[in-house]
Formats: structure tokens, C-alpha cells, sequence
């Protein structure tokens, strides 16, 4: 978002306009004394604001760059008279609201995992028993997927509707039927009202469920079939259109047996803005800035999406290492505090870049151990065969070792921790093992395999908890012994 502010400050002066930055975070580029011509460091309140509105009197007010926080006072600031620029704040409302978000997907007939609100553990146990386990859980108003839990089972559930309601009683809390398995995709496109120019189609490499702030993802999708593509961009534009969008705009998808489903559209500009914008080449946020003011995508040059020859792949950079007793496994709420970005013309290189970039090592010898949950022994057994073929040594605690058995393929077996020793901490304590496939399914299973995950980080081993980031980890791991790594520089791969 401070990448899209500052880029918007630019695109307005370009235009021979006076910027005004309100952010309350110093750690910022958009507070730099050099970057707007006026600085408010303020919370971002409709008190605040209205009183800094007073004193500088401005045209008007961007809204669609600081995430979700300015975008909860568009309503409020148009209800006070104050000029919105860019997409209105109805259709914000339209894209925010769930009950109105329904009605425009009906209108489109276009298809989202069932859903309803709970108010009470009562209510949560109808609507989990009518809609099916696993079920996604969340507070109302919430931000970065905070509180936000996959539930397998009605205990589950009934503990977290009873440490929701403690927490915030007078919220509903939002049941959705969980896609599991499903790929996740994110799009960002940019409109001006009439023509809709899709920015990027991103794949995320870890399965849906995910918070994508924690998903490492893959532009363009790495493998999704070109069909699934091209009506994810139509439902895409369809969506822009009806919403009216001027400026930005961010969709998450989700795709299982080729059904596509929408999970939430966002009418503002998204985290992963200045990754497309870098992949691409195409400055989105100064675009979208030009939108606001007037300005159609025509005479701003961009008349069709940018094609890339090369693949771009971001990965989110944790800081495990500094908090201790973290567990690391992904889910819904984000634990990411920052991005990298690999580039190159295979896929595999491209995300072994990013994985170096952020701090994971990926070996390309010795020895895996793997500790899946039932749901995942199957989704395995391609991966296990082809560290085999490359020489690894693969061992597996008792049940993911006999599901393998049974598919006639033989691997070393090791204790889980309760199990007794020698046990899967063991090697990692005695540094035998180079990389660690962990897969849980509910809480008891994570608390349980929670040992595993922490000597990994403490003794620095790499890590992965889902199924699809190990497959892309073996698919670098294949590709870094066949190729070398080359270097080109971003200005490069635009060029080419």
C-alpha cells in the first residue's frame, strides 16, 4: 500500500497536482518529507480526517491506495460531502457488504461457496451442519484474516464461537463452506469506467484456505488450463463493469474441478500491486491514480494486457526466527512481514529464486522426511516417486509410510514424538535431515506434530505444510540439477 500511495503521489503531480499524505505509519516511504507536499501523521479516523479536510479544503479524496482501513471511510466521508475520487463509494458498499455482495453475484450469476452469519454458537452448529465440514470461520471487521480458523468438527466450532463471542459479542461471525483443495487465484485489473485492462492473473501455490499474504504465488498461473484463464479474466471484467470501478480493483478466486468461485472482490488497489506492476513492467498504481482524475486508459497507452514471456513467482518472507514458540504452519490468518520476487523463463527456477531470496534453502540431496495427514497420503505418493528418481532418501512416520506401502512404494519409517525414540526431532536435532514435508488437519494434530515444525525452525531445516508447496519445491529441486541459474536484471526480461 505505501508502494501504491507513493506512486499515486507521483502520477498527481505528474499531472500538476498538490499531494496531501494522511498515514499514521512512520515507517513508510509516503512519509518521507520529500515524497506529498503536505504531511498529516494522524490516525486514520473519520474525526481526524474530516478535521484535516477542513483546514486543506481539497478537490477531492483518494481512497483505493491504504488497504482496508481508508476504504471503511468512503461511506462516511461522501455521507459528510466530501468528492470520493475514483470508484464510488456505493460500490464499494456493493463489493464490502455481504448481503448486497450476494445479490451482485446472483445478478451476474456468477458462483461463491455457500455462506452465512452466526450471531450465536447456536446459530454456528445450524448453519456448519446445513453448509457441511470443514467450514471457514471468521469475526466480522477484521483485517489480515486475523481470528480466522478452518473448523473440521462441532467442538471445534462451539470453542471458537465461545471465544468470538467473548471477544466481540455484538459481531456476527461468518460461516463459509471451506473449498478444500481447491487452487487459489488473485487478479488485479484496472478500469476507467469503461475499459477493463486485466493487470494480472496470479496462481498461488499453496491451496486455498491459505491467507494470500502467506501464499507464495505464481504470474502467470503456472498450472491452471488456458480455458479456466480466460473466464476467471471475463468474470473479471464482467465484475469491474457492474461495479462501475474507476481505479484499481483485486478479486480472489477459487478453482476445484473446474468450478470456479468467487471468495471476495476488493474495489481498491491490493498487496500484490507492486509485484504485478514489477513482473509486468506496467505502472498500475500511477495508471489508476491518472483514472481517477479524468483520464481513460486510451490516452494513458494502455489499450490490452501486458503478455510476459518469463515467469514472475513471490514468496512471503516470515519472521519465525525472532519470535520463539510461533508455529509455522499456513492457515488463514497472515503471519507474513514481507515479499520477494524470483524471476526466469521456467517456472521451477523462478520459484527456487524466491525461495533463496527469502531465506529457504532447497536442498538438492540427502534426505526428506515427510508427516502428512490422511486427506494429503494420496496427493503425495507423484512427490515421493520423484525423489526417489533424483536420489533422495525418503523417510515417513508410520501411517503416511504404510498409505505408501500400499501404493508400492517403500520408504524408511520413523517415530512420531509420542511414538517413542528415535524420533522424527531426533534427526533433525542430529542434523540428518535436509528438508520436511508436514501436513495436519485439526488442532489436535497440529498441537501434536507442533515439535516437528519448531526444531525445523530452530535448527534452520526448510519447511513446508502444504502438499502444493512441496510439489513446487521438487519441481525447483528437478530444475536446479538440470539447469544453472542465470541472472538477468528486471529492465531485462521487460526488454525481451
Amino acid at each position: 500500500f505505501d508502494y501504491c500511495c507513493v506512486h499515486a503521489v507521483f502520477a498527481l503531480k505528474e499531472l500538476g497536482y498538490e499531494t496531501i499524505m494522511v498515514n499514521c505509519n512512520p515507517e513508510t516511504v509516503s512519509t518521507d518529507y520529500d515524497t506529498a507536499d503536505r504531511l498529516y501523521f494522524e490516525p486514520l479516523t473519520i474525526e481526524d480526517v474530516l478535521s484535516i479536510i477542513e483546514v486543506e479544503k481539497p478537490e477531492g479524496i483518494i481512497v483505493q491506495f491504504g488497504g482496508q482501513t481508508p476504504l471503511k471511510l468512503a461511506v462516511p466521508l461522501e455521507k459528510e460531502g466530501i468528492k470520493i475520487l475514483g470508484t464510488s463509494p456505493d460500490s464499494i458498499d456493493r463489493a464490502e457488504d455481504r448481503r448486497r455482495f450476494k445479490e451482485l453475484l446472483h445478478k451476474l450469476n456468477l458462483r461463491q461457496a455457500e455462506s452465512d452469519t452466526a450471531m450465536s454458537p447456536e446459530d454456528a452448529v445450524v448453519i456448519a451442519s446445513k453448509i457441511g465440514y470443514p467450514v471457514m470461520v471468521r469475526p466480522s471487521y477484521v483485517l489480515g484474516g486475523r481470528a480466522m480458523e478452518i473448523v473440521y468438527d462441532e467442538s471445534s466450532l462451539l470453542d471458537y464461537m465461545e471465544r468470538a463471542m467473548k471477544a466481540s459479542p455484538e459481531h456476527p461471525v461468518l460461516i463459509d463452506k471451506y473449498l478444500d483443495g481447491a487452487v487459489e487465484v488473485d487478479v488485479d485489473a484496472i478500469s476507467d469506467g469503461v475499459d477493463v485492462i486485466v493487470g494480472g492473473v496470479m496462481e498461488h501455490i499453496e491451496e486455498a484456505g491459505i491467507h494470500s499474504g502467506d501464499s507464495a504465488c505464481s504470474l502467470p498461473p503456472y498450472s491452471l488450463n488456458k480455458d479456466i484463464v480466460a473466464e476467471i479474466k471475463k468474470q473479471t471484467k464482467a465484475l469491474a463493469r457492474e461495479l462501475n470501478v474507476i481505479g484499481l480493483m483485486n478479486i480472489q478466486f477459487a478453482v476445484r474441478d473446474n468450478e470456479i468461485y468467487i471468495l471476495e472482490v476488493n474495489p481498491r488497489a491490493s498487496r500484490t500491486i507492486p509485484y504485478v506492476s514489477k513482473a509486468t513492467g506496467v505502472p498500475l498504481a500511477k495508471l489508476a491514480a491518472k483514472t481517477m482524475l479524468g483520464k481513460t486508459l486510451k490516452e494513458l497507452g494502455l489499450t490490452s494486457e501486458k503478455e510476459i514471456k518469463h515467469v514472475a513467482v513471490k514468496e512471503a518472507v516470515f519472521p519465525f526466527d525472532r519470535f520463539s514458540g510461533v508455529d509455522t504452519i499456513l492457515g488463514p490468518e497472515m503471519k507474513s512481514t514481507g515479499e520477494v520476487m524470483g524471476i526466469d523463463e521456467d517456472f521451477g527456477i523462478a520459484y527456487a529464486k524466491a525461495q533463496l531470496s527469502s531465506n529457504n534453502r532447497i536442498p538438492t540431496s540427502g534426505k526428506i522426511v515427510i508427516s502428512v495427514r490422511d486427506e494429503d497420503k494420496d496427493g503425495i505418493c507423484d512427490i515421493v516417486k520423484k525423489l526417489h528418481a533424483m536420489g533422495f532418501e525418503v523417510i515417513a512416520t508410520r501411517g503416511t509410510a504404510e498409505h505408501l506401502s500400499s501404493k508400492g512404494i517403500e520408504v524408511e519409517v520413523i517415530n512420531k514424538v509420542k511414538e517413542g525414540r528415535p524420533h522424527i526431532v531426533d534427526l533433525i536435532k542430529n542434523k540428518e535431515v535436509n528438508f520436511i514435508i508436514n501436513t495436519v488437519s485439526d488442532a489436535q494434530a497440529q498441537r501434536d506434530s507442533f515439535s516437528i515444525r519448531q526444531s525445523a525452525l530452530q535448527y534452520r531445516v526448510p519447511c513446508t505444510t502444504t502438499v502444493s508447496g512441496a510439489r513446487a519445491v521438487v519441481n525447483a529441486i528437478d530444475m536446479l540439477r538440470k539447469k544453472n541459474v542465470s541472472i538477468k536484471s528486471i529492465q531485462e526480461y521487460h526488454k525481451s
